[in-house]
């Protein structure tokens, strides 16, 4: 059975990473919400240089894919960390429970 200061500090970290857990999935919806608006935006681009086959129109859907690509590996990261911290939070439950 482990010290009552052990469970306390294994309670402050199980908080520490729900809080970062929850920063972090809030962040996670948002980008979400604005990668939905730049696909949209990045296909309406594509679609506008297919049809006008000018440089300018090639240009802005260069640039609109990089900014997409950018959230999207934005998103990727924080999808990742999100899996890390769910991981670090199922430990410490373990943790816990093991200790009562």
């Amino acid at each position: 059975m482990a010290s009552a200061g052990a469970t306390t500090q294994v309670e402050r970290k199980l908080r520490k990473v729900s809080e970062q857990l929850r920063s972090l999935r809030d962040d996670l919806s948002v980008t979400e919400e604005h990668l939905a608006q730049l696909a949209d935006e990045e296909e309406d681009a594509r679609i506008r240089a297919l049809v006008s086959e000018t440089p300018i129109a090639e240009k802005e859907h260069r640039k609109a894919s990089r900014q997409a690509e950018r959230l999207r590996s934005s998103r990727d990261r924080s999808v990742g960390r999100i899996a890390d911290l769910e991981q670090q939070q199922d430990d410490l439950l373990d943790r816990l429970t093991a200790s009562t």
